[in-house]
């Protein structure tokens, strides 16, 4: 995992408030549904709402199952594996923090080992762009961005 000096380091985020987590993600559309996921990210972790009746995972993170429609989703701790289902190359975006577009930013969509279809939208680091591909594996890491933790993948194994 990527060590890094963020603003989250002095803070215990079991006592985030509602209002703080607004402000360490400004831009973020933080929801009641959400902001345990973005808890989860201060401690780098990825939550992915399951349902407790069914098990079913979902992302984005919603109030009803979309499965079963019981309204016992709890947000949940994935392993961060997965294959790449998706994978495009930005040449144009708004300005962002490690964001150079001189070289096409990867962004991917990774299926992620817990359930098929559940998938997870970010970018890889620490990859040559020619080696970003449908099919290859990848595992989650993190980045800091904003002075918080950011969900990213790294790929894993043989190119192929």
């Amino acid at each position: 995992m990527t060590e890094a000096t963020d603003a989250t380091e002095a803070t215990d985020v079991t006592d985030v408030t509602d209002d703080e987590l607004v402000r360490l993600f400004p831009g973020h559309p933080i929801t009641h549904d959400n902001k345990a996921a973005y808890r989860g990210r201060l401690r780098r972790v990825l939550l992915v709402n399951r349902c407790g009746q069914c098990g079913r995972w979902h992302e984005p993170p919603k109030p009803v199952c979309p499965q079963c429609w019981s309204t016992d989703v709890v947000p949940t701790p994935v392993t961060g594996g997965g294959t790449i289902f998706l994978a495009i190359f930005l040449h144009q975006g708004p300005p962002a923090e490690g964001v150079d577009y001189a070289t096409p930013y990867p962004v991917v969509t990774v299926e992620l080992d817990e359930q098929e279809g559940l998938r997870f939208t970010s970018t890889v680091v620490g990859a040559a762009n020619d080696d970003i591909r449908i099919g290859r594996r990848a595992r989650l890491d993190w980045a800091t961005r904003g002075g918080v933790p950011m969900p990213v993948f790294r790929l894993t194994g043989d190119p192929g």
